[in-house]
């Protein structure tokens, strides 16, 4: 049972919490910085997505700690008759809290975020080296449709 659980914009001072939270895992801590305070990459990232109005940087709240973290992006494209996605991606739950339905709860958080923008999809990607991500997401009703495909730029 998920008491207490509060979702709101993360602030500047989050930002070390969400950084070791996605560095809290074998694929985060090959890609991110161990020391999140020393980098201004993350400041500056930071800085973009809050100025950004199609962005939500989101934590979640458990009696005033800090206990996970989420990016919801919403997505305006011409197909769907001009409709719009929201992508959910950097889904992370602080250790000490994983497998309390707080990943549950977020996604239901994602999916009424993007029914009060008028998204007609909620989307995610998830690294095929996490099969319990994968199986989770299954879960809750999401399908793999599409076959994914990324190129590295150098």
């Amino acid at each position: 049972m998920i008491r207490s659980l509060h979702f709101r914009l993360a602030t500047q001072e989050d930002l070390v919490g969400i950084v070791e939270m996605l560095a809290d895992d074998p694929l985060g801590s090959l890609r991110e910085s161990k020391r999140p305070y020393l980098s201004d990459v993350y400041a500056e990232a930071f800085r973009r997505i809050r100025q950004d109005k199609q962005q939500e940087l989101t934590v979640a709240e458990q009696d005033g700690k800090l206990v996970a973290t989420f990016q919801l992006s919403f997505i305006q494209y011409l197909t769907y008759q001009g409709g719009i996605r929201a992508q959910l991606e950097a889904v992370r739950v602080g250790r000490r809290y994983r497998g309390r339905g707080i990943g549950r709860a977020i996604v239901q958080y994602a999916l009424e975020r993007a029914k009060k923008r008028r998204a007609h999809l909620l989307q995610l990607t998830t690294d095929k080296k996490r099969p319990e991500a994968i199986k989770f997401y299954e879960s809750l009703g999401f399908r793999a449709t599409h076959e994914g495909m990324k190129l590295p730029i150098e």
